[in-house]
């Protein structure tokens, strides 16, 4: 594989021309390079050329961590539940990635080859993105995460991207967002007839070993057409 970085983002490149993207959000403090050591570990099929893209977020103040600046997707304004969230932050970050995927999709990779992923805050970013693209991506995969402005979810998510496959994976310990905090959002996404296969795993705010094959699996489910003929014979 061929490892790109630019300002922006750093891009793994497949050996072939890519057929299929991931676009792979980080988490609060991170950047870009956080889940690139992932790639080799998800060990896609050598008939499957995935092109994994993992953006830099914006350097941002953030409220929970004394105003200091670092790399977010919005700021955090407490740590006591989702009342007051940073809604121009979200607004913006999505604007971001919307671009992104529109690069993918001029690069010639088709919308329902294309995987939007995140995890903690890219999570969030993920989810917000991938339930309002105007066309139907491959799936969403939200590590450790809640969906963002959950209030307006009723009227602002699209019904005809409730055939969008949805991945929820959280720790049972988590201490930094905790698994009720997703598994309300799973919930709610659930009621609302969003498709939403949820994991979890004995682990704080991480991703572990069993994780990390159940991505894997579903990854290939979602942008290999073989792996699909497979699974349902």
């Amino acid at each position: 594989m061929k490892v790109e970085e630019t300002e922006d983002a750093i891009v793994v490149e497949p050996e072939q021309s890519a057929t299929a993207a991931v676009i792979w959000l980080h988490g609060l403090g991170a950047d870009g390079g956080d889940f690139v050591p992932l790639v080799p570990e998800l060990r896609m099929p050598a008939g499957l050329p995935v092109r994994f893209v993992f953006p830099h977020a914006p350097v941002r103040p953030v409220t929970i961590n004394g105003g200091a600046a670092m790399r977010a997707w919005y700021d955090i304004l407490s740590l006591g539940g989702m009342a007051r969230q940073d809604e121009a932050g979200i607004r913006d970050s999505e604007r971001i990635v919307l671009g992104f995927l529109q690069q993918q999709l001029a690069s010639g990779i088709a919308a329902d080859k294309i995987v939007l992923a995140g995890f903690s805050q890219g999570g969030a970013i993920a989810l917000q993105v991938g339930l309002r693209h105007p066309q139907k991506l491959a799936g969403v995969l939200a590590l450790s995460t809640y969906l963002p402005l959950a209030d307006s979810a009723a009227k602002d998510l699209k019904p005809e991207r409730r055939d969008t496959p949805v991945l929820m994976c959280h720790g049972t310990h988590d201490p930094v967002l905790p698994m009720q905090l997703g598994s309300a959002s799973r919930d709610l996404l659930v009621r609302m007839g969003f498709q939403v296969t949820w994991k979890q795993y004995p682990m704080q705010h991480e991703v572990c070993l069993p994780e990390i094959g159940d991505i894997a699996d579903w990854l290939r489910q979602r942008l290999d057409p073989a792996s699909r003929i497979i699974l349902l014979r």
